[in-house]
């Protein structure tokens, strides 16, 4: 029988090889592929859109955190769509304080027998709080919030921008 494991050289712990492995057999995490350019495209990000960070805050972006959400820029708006699986609308609070928009939920975790053992454990079964701080070019009293089918659209218009105005010389 042949050894399906490799030592990692981080950690000192065996590592079963799976799926993900390279054909060398030298097993990588997908977070350990992608963080270069996570971190090349979070650079390109703030120095295409200098202001977007002002706006609307990078915490979002952060590696753990949860729920996931896309955060998308328009002319007139900006949206952050997550996904909140499990959840009913009731379970889920959207709150603004000041210029802090914060989304909470509680989920409730499952009642496990007690001769049961994970072999994996992946999914959130615990509460949740992402904050995300908004600029003074959105309209704090517009701001909508929509749950359907575990999706969760939250809606914030910006402001009119104010134009020049022309003042007539007397």
């Amino acid at each position: 029988m042949t050894n399906n494991t490799t030592k990692n050289s981080k950690t000192g712990l065996e590592v079963p090889h799976s799926p993900s492995s390279t054909s060398f057999g030298v097993p990588f995490s997908r977070d350990e592929f992608l963080t270069p350019f996570d971190a090349m495209f979070d650079n390109v990000i703030q120095r295409a859109f200098p202001s977007f960070s002002q706006e609307i805050g990078l915490e979002f972006f952060e590696k753990n955190s949860y729920p996931k959400v896309d955060a998308i820029d328009y002319d007139d708006k900006i949206t952050i769509e997550a996904e909140i699986p499990g959840l009913t609308k009731e379970e889920v609070s959207v709150d603004l304080e000041k210029d802090i928009l914060t989304v909470s939920g509680l989920k409730h975790s499952r009642d496990t027998d007690t001769n049961a053992r994970y072999i994996r454990k992946e999914l959130k079964r615990s509460s949740f709080k992402r904050s995300f701080k908004l600029g003074a070019n959105v309209d704090p009293k517009k701001i909508n919030a929509d749950f359907n089918n575990g999706v969760l659209l939250v809606t914030i218009p910006k402001k009119e921008p104010v134009k020049p105005k022309k003042i007539k010389i007397l």
